[in-house]
């Protein structure tokens, strides 16, 4: 049974339940001043103790999605073994389709009417970096009558360590956008949706580390030429946006701003605005000073040409703690008079799935209004 699974966390919490009961019935046996007593009672406390937090762990799990597997909470997926297609006359395909879904809530199984999701591997060329995502794509993008429309790409990150999958089931980006789009408030989009993390279980906060992953690069360039080899796109950055929550949110502000040439949009879910150093990240910079102060996006904003970009930042009043920095950056980008900046700020809400949930219709009917489709 996968960790993600309903069974998994049935099986905890009723473990834990007995545990909590036999713990009560069997105390007053075990009140007796002996070495079999006392050991017993010290099993019975830890067996039930290690049992709520594994039901706690995996409720929390299902709802936040920050692993998608055991061997993904074990630190032992590493991204290899991609199988690739040879296309007659089209060499390597960078975008490997595993499977294909519809969207959640639609009860149609025609792509034409109902939109699909296709699960993918991707491989960059550059740099060398291969990795899971998720690809919605639009009714229309399957109508006949398109058949030779381009559509506009918002690439939608996740934060760390979370899963592509919470992006389709939990924060219901294909079914939000298709309900918009139906709606008449935003153009039909593709959303390829996938975690920062390239190289996991590192956190790579998108980092072009020397020596290492090209993160950056990556997100730059590879992910955009393996969408465009293999979908209807357009190459122009107007046609390409990008988003995210908390660390994905930091990404997706930071590639905006460092390469306008590649996404003409981003927006910033709870985002924070440095690249942290920490545990998960190792030794991002190798002592490159430029490098990490690049990696800060209030340096980026003082010291490097202001970008010819949108961006979109949002928090709370109350459960953000990035809402004075998040004001902070809407003021120093205010200045620069070139690159334009919007914001969602919320009255309260914490830095979770709930939260993310109320920002992003506004997110992506803000986007299509700054993509152009062809």
């Amino acid at each position: 049974m996968g960790l993600t699974s309903n069974k998994v966390l049935l099986l905890a919490i009723v473990l834990a339940v007995l545990l909590f009961i036999s713990t009560v019935w069997l105390w007053p046996r075990l009140a007796r001043q002996n070495w079999r007593a006392v050991g017993g009672r010290i099993g019975l406390m830890l067996a039930t103790q290690l049992a709520i937090f594994a039901s706690v762990g995996l409720a929390a799990n299902q709802s936040f999605g920050f692993y998608a597997s055991w061997s993904d909470l074990f630190g032992q997926e590493n991204g290899q073994g991609v199988v690739v297609d040879h296309i007659a006359g089209g060499g390597n395909s960078p975008i490997q389709v595993v499977s294909t879904s519809r969207v959640i809530g639609v009860s149609s199984a025609l792509p034409q009417v109902a939109g699909q999701v296709q699960k993918v591997d991707i491989i960059g060329r550059a740099t060398h970096i291969s990795t899971p995502a998720f690809v919605y794509l639009p009714p229309e993008y399957f109508q006949p009558q398109n058949r030779a429309r381009k559509f506009p790409v918002s690439v939608v990150l996740t934060g760390y360590p979370g899963t592509a999958q919470a992006l389709v089931d939990k924060l219901h980006y294909p079914s939000t956008a298709q309900q918009l789009s139906q709606q008449g408030k935003m153009q039909p989009m593709i959303l390829v949706m996938m975690r920062p993390t390239v190289a996991p279980p590192r956190d790579t906060e998108c980092v072009d580390v020397p020596g290492g992953p090209q993160a950056e690069t990556f997100f730059a360039k590879d992910l955009r030429d393996s969408v465009m080899a293999h979908y209807r796109v357009d190459k122009t950055p107007a046609s390409w946006g990008i988003v995210g929550d908390s660390t994905g949110g930091y990404c997706a502000l930071k590639i905006a701003m460092h390469h306008p040439g590649s996404y003409a949009a981003a927006a910033g879910l709870s985002p924070y605005y440095k690249a942290p150093i920490d545990p998960t990240t190792g030794d991002l910079f190798h002592g490159n000073k430029n490098l990490q102060n690049r990696a800060d996006l209030f340096w980026t904003i003082k010291n490097l040409t202001a970008p010819e970009t949108s961006l979109l930042v949002t928090s709370s009043k109350v459960g953000e703690h990035n809402y004075k920095d998040t004001l902070k950056f809407i003021k120093s980008v205010q200045d620069t008079n070139v690159t334009r900046i919007s914001s969602i700020i919320l009255p309260s809400g914490g830095h979770n799935f709930n939260t993310w949930k109320r920002e992003i219709p506004s997110t992506l009917q803000w986007l299509s209004t700054r993509l152009v489709a062809h």
